[in-house]
């Protein structure tokens, strides 16, 4: 039962991926040209490029079993027709497929660390990045996160969201620098605002606890300090009532959809990098914008507005955004964008990524 249960699996990976068949289906090609063509022409030579060619889709018993049925099959022939040719290509075959055999062995376990780190990275991502509910009271949210560093699955970038006693709590940050170190300060960041975010009285004191969280997971680590900042920008939709709150901590201005019109909310005040206030100053300026039914907004870091054209053009969001079509809900604006970034980069995005869109939802009048 298990050797027929294998053999169903087997069939069932091949269905998926049939370039998967290709080893085999060399193999019976060029067996067929050596069987119907004249023995001058010594096709069985060919044979080699079946187990090398299965080194890079099987695994070794596999890579093992096809060559030696190629290498026992022209020794086969070899005796019968009493051909010394034929006897060095059988031996040939075989020395070719322990080789692939072994570059089996190697890719296999190659793969294998391969798929250890991705699922590192995913537990990871799901640690750091928690899942964000679709929807909080009456509201929909939706985000986005690449990160550049390939098969990595968080970078410097980061957001967060809490759903707290003053109301929807968003946090949304790119940390200057890449790979793992600015991991770790994302991620005393993202540490700081689940705690705080359910704490601080308003946005201002939410800035002052990541600014004093930060300094002091940069002063813990050698040869950091003040070097080490963040952007940011911190929202805070009430339950009840048709407004927002912003504070921008030195990021990207956040995008507002009314009436499908997008609006750029620049803070009017500029407020100190995360990190920084110590050098800027600790002073910290919310303000306050209407945010009421059928109104998106859209919050992203510095990789959207950054991602070039070949030819060097940077994308334009507020152009792009101004040409969406209203109505759109936030999974599906998201969704857009991220075609968009694609579009403009050819496929080549080279920096962290990081996204999250909040729409109100319309409620019915009733009739």
């Amino acid at each position: 039962m298990r050797f027929l249960g294998a053999g169903a699996k087997r069939v069932a990976t091949w269905r998926r991926d049939p370039v998967l068949l290709a080893p085999a289906v060399l193999t019976v090609a060029i067996g067929l040209a050596a069987v119907l063509t004249p023995p001058q022409l010594p096709f069985t030579r060919l044979l080699v490029v079946a187990p090398a060619l299965a080194a890079s889709l099987w695994r070794v018993r596999g890579t093992l079993l096809l060559g030696g049925a190629c290498a026992l099959a022209v020794l086969a022939y070899a005796v019968l027709e009493r051909d010394d040719d034929s006897m060095f290509t059988a031996g040939a075959i075989a020395a070719v497929a322990l080789a692939a055999a072994y570059a089996s062995h190697l890719r296999t376990q190659r793969e294998r660390t391969l798929s250890e780190v991705e699922a590192v990275a995913n537990t990871t991502q799901e640690v750091l990045l928690r899942p964000v509910a679709r929807h909080v009271a009456h509201l929909e949210i939706a985000t986005l996160y690449l990160a550049a560093a390939p098969h990595a699955k968080v970078g410097g970038d980061f957001y967060a969201a809490a759903d707290t006693r003053f109301g929807l709590r968003l946090l949304l940050g790119d940390v200057r620098g890449k790979g793992l170190p600015a991991v770790g300060v994302a991620a005393a960041l993202l540490g700081s605002f689940h705690e705080v975010a359910y704490e601080a009285h308003d946005l201002s004191e939410v800035a002052e606890r990541l600014d004093a969280s930060m300094g002091r997971y940069c002063r813990s680590r050698a040869g950091s300090g003040a070097e080490e900042f963040a952007t940011a920008i911190l929202v805070e939709i009430p339950r009840e009532g048709t407004h927002l709150s912003f504070l921008n901590c030195g990021h990207p201005p956040a995008l507002l959809f009314h009436e499908g019109v997008p609006r750029s909310l620049d803070p009017r005040t500029a407020s100190p990098p995360i990190n920084l206030a110590e050098i800027l100053g600790p002073t910290y300026a919310v303000e306050r914008v209407p945010f009421g039914p059928g109104d998106t907004l859209l919050l992203y870091t510095d990789g959207v507005t950054e991602t070039r054209a070949p030819g060097g053009a940077f994308f334009p969001l507020e152009r792009w955004a101004g040409a969406v079509p209203a109505g759109f809900m936030p999974q599906e604006l998201l969704r857009r964008l991220h075609r968009a970034l694609l579009g403009q980069s050819r496929g080549n995005l080279d920096d962290d990524i990081a996204c999250l869109a909040v729409r109100y939802e319309e409620t019915s009048l009733p009739a």
